[in-house]
């Protein structure tokens, strides 16, 4: 029987899996982000277009992360050196400073860890993922994409902050949610609870489905 690529991925709701690598900022630890949120993202490779327009979004969406208490950091598996020259490019050719760090991971160690490295799509290349890490160092979303097409990085911002509401408000949020938008409220687990749901000030269509402003 022929052996399969098995690619193992880290688990949601559990820690992340610890790195420590050098990047265009220096040295990097999963560490040096307690307190903060993360959004780690892998790319296929430097100079590529798809990328670029992915680094120059990042870029210009980077002081909103800011707003909210999240780091970025970028991945591929290409070498420091041509992470710098990729970065100057972007600068010379788009007028973007990436103010965020990348890290050289030749080795592939972090690749392989966060399961970035999937072998029917590319043996030496990271496809494009995105792990979210809470500020306690816990993973809590991944989003993988294939090479060929690019992400919506409002929608890793909006993931974020889905995120962040139901840690603060104990909610979830619905469909297409974006910040100021209704949350849900959760479910009554008893019978008692669901007959009085409708008597408690919510927005309430059934003991099940109810929605609130936070």
């Amino acid at each position: 029987m022929e052996e399969q690529n098995v690619v193992s991925l880290p688990h949601i709701n559990e820690p992340a899996p610890y790195f420590e690598a050098n990047t265009t900022h220096g040295v990097k630890k999963l560490d040096d982000y307690k307190g903060k949120w993360l959004v780690l993202f892998s790319h296929p490779a430097d100079f590529t277009p798809v990328c670029t327009t992915e680094f120059i979004a990042f870029s210009k969406k980077f002081e909103d992360f800011q707003a909210i208490n999240t780091d970025v950091l970028g991945l591929s598996i290409d070498s420091l050196f041509s992470h710098i020259a990729w970065v100057k490019s972007i600068k010379e050719n788009f007028g973007i400073d990436v103010p965020f760090p990348i890290i050289d991971d030749i080795s592939m160690k972090v690749a392989k860890a966060y399961g970035m490295i999937h072998p029917n799509a590319a043996d030496t290349q990271a496809v494009r993922a995105v792990f979210i890490i809470d500020d306690k160092g816990i993973l809590r979303a991944m989003i993988y994409y294939p090479l060929s097409n690019g992400r919506s990085i409002d929608e890793v911002y909006r993931i974020v902050k889905a995120l962040q509401t139901s840690d603060k408000y104990g909610v979830a949020t619905p469909e297409a949610w974006e910040p100021g938008d209704k949350v849900i409220v959760p479910p009554p687990t008893t019978q008692q609870d669901a007959d009085k749901r409708k008597d408690e000030g919510y927005e309430y269509v059934d003991w099940y489905f109810s929605k609130k402003e936070v």
